[in-house]
């Protein structure tokens, strides 16, 4: 039981190690993809800690991702504030903008839940448009570092590691227990005592400061900030089939989609550059049809077959 009990860990900390060297064995296009896989791997795992456990699909990662990004490049560009100070506040003001999503959302369920989350990361993004087209003038944001993808790849794997460890300590922790019983049934949840808006939104609120603090990371990655760019629903779809095909349920999941997906998604775009929507959308049928478990899912179904 012992062995069982530290062999994840132990494995996750053998293999964030060895992550840590990858810049120094890749460049150019490898470094690239590495920094892609790190940031999806911390948006789809953080997004997982919540709809894991509780089967709310929020597809509002774009917005907190946006929120993230818009404010570090307006600090930056227009108030001449620091990076490293915006890595802070940023992700609390995402985190904030959660709470409140969470309070007025989250007694939605099912479909309801999702359209609204989907529909409420549009409106922010149509918001900020409108507020820089009209107030802003055209003038560009710009996050100008000295930076290189070595640096953004070590940030994000930084976060994911914050956040794995977070996963596992909520998986162990009455908040956990809690999440797992609102997904199994919410009225019984209630029945037995359970706070279940404030058990949601707790957790919910780290989605938001996790995609803020991502977005935040990355913005140097694209040094010209505009909101479309920043604030993308096909972000939120992303995210979610990442972690749907690795298998939400589990810890480790979403990084059994994330690195899969994203090297297919980054040929898929390179040679269907106007058809990403419809491939979007054959992702999450395969998923529904073929693989509602994720690959988590057949991985231990293929690891109970050989055990028995």
């Amino acid at each position: 039981m012992s062995e069982m009990k530290w062999g994840w860990p132990v494995i996750g900390a053998a293999l964030f190690l060895l992550s840590a060297f990858i810049p120094l064995i890749a460049d150019g296009y490898w470094m690239s993809i590495a920094v892609t896989i790190a940031m999806y791997t911390a948006l789809a795992t953080s997004w997982a800690l919540f709809s894991g456990p509780t089967h709310y699909i929020s597809l509002a990662s774009g917005a907190f991702f946006g929120i993230g990004g818009y404010l570090v490049a307006t600090a930056m560009s227009d108030y001449d504030l620091s990076f490293w100070l915006m890595l802070v506040v940023a992700p609390l003001v995402s985190a904030l903008v959660a709470a409140l999503i969470g309070f007025a959302t989250l007694r939605l369920s099912g479909v309801y839940f999702v359209i609204f989350t989907l529909g409420l990361a549009e409106m922010i993004r149509n918001l900020v448009s409108w507020v820089q087209n009209n107030f802003l003038g055209s003038r560009g944001l710009y996050v100008l570092t000295d930076f290189t993808e070595a640096h953004i790849y070590w940030m994000l794997l930084v976060v994911c590691l914050v956040i794995f460890v977070f996963g596992w300590w909520l998986s162990r922790s009455r908040l956990g227990f809690a999440l797992k019983i609102i997904g199994n049934d919410e009225e019984v949840a209630k029945h037995v005592g359970i706070n279940t808006a404030l058990a949601k939104v707790l957790v919910f609120t780290t989605t938001g400061f996790f995609g803020a603090l991502v977005g935040v990371i990355i913005a140097p990655r694209y040094s010209y900030i505009e909101p479309n760019q920043v604030f993308s629903p096909e972000l939120s779809f992303m995210v979610v089939i990442m972690a749907l095909l690795g298998g939400a349920h589990r810890l480790w999941g979403p990084l059994v989609g994330v690195i899969p997906f994203a090297l297919v998604w980054e040929t898929i775009t390179i040679a269907f550059p106007n058809s990403t929507t419809f491939f979007l959308g054959l992702a999450f049928l395969f998923i529904v049809y073929f693989i509602p478990h994720g690959f988590a899912g057949l991985i231990e179904k293929h690891w109970l077959r050989l055990r028995s």
